[in-house]
């Protein structure tokens, strides 16, 4: 098998309209077309590649999963995100690797800010 990179990534959400919100208005992702689904939901644009938030009834986020968004200044980032009152970690070091701090999407979702070193 031969692949180039991720096209996307598919979220379960609760509450598709709120999260769609959370994810353009503070993290600036961009909302795509999406074909008619018997589902609510949405497909947003994030850098290159994009995110559907699929809505499920019952929804409870799965503790640990999580995908990583690169920053290039975490302090900033995190900074952002607790001035909308989201709750963010304290930077923690992998040596050699990466700084990286963790929060939640409305639905629970765990999201990690990373800030390579190299």
């Amino acid at each position: 098998m031969k692949f180039s990179d991720v096209h996307h990534i598919s979220l379960n959400v609760s509450d598709a309209q709120r999260d769609t919100a959370f994810y353009t208005d503070i993290l600036g992702f961009k909302t795509i077309p999406r074909p008619e689904l018997p589902f609510k939901g949405a497909w947003l644009k994030m850098g290159q590649q994009q995110l559907h938030l699929l809505e499920v009834a019952d929804f409870k986020a799965p503790k640990g999963q999580h995908f990583a968004l690169r920053v290039s200044d975490i302090e900033q980032a995190r900074d952002l995100l607790i001035q909308h009152s989201i709750k963010v970690s304290e930077p923690q070091a992998i040596e050699g690797v990466c700084l990286q701090c963790f929060f939640s999407d409305p639905s629970g979702n765990l999201l990690e800010l990373n800030q390579p070193l190299q």
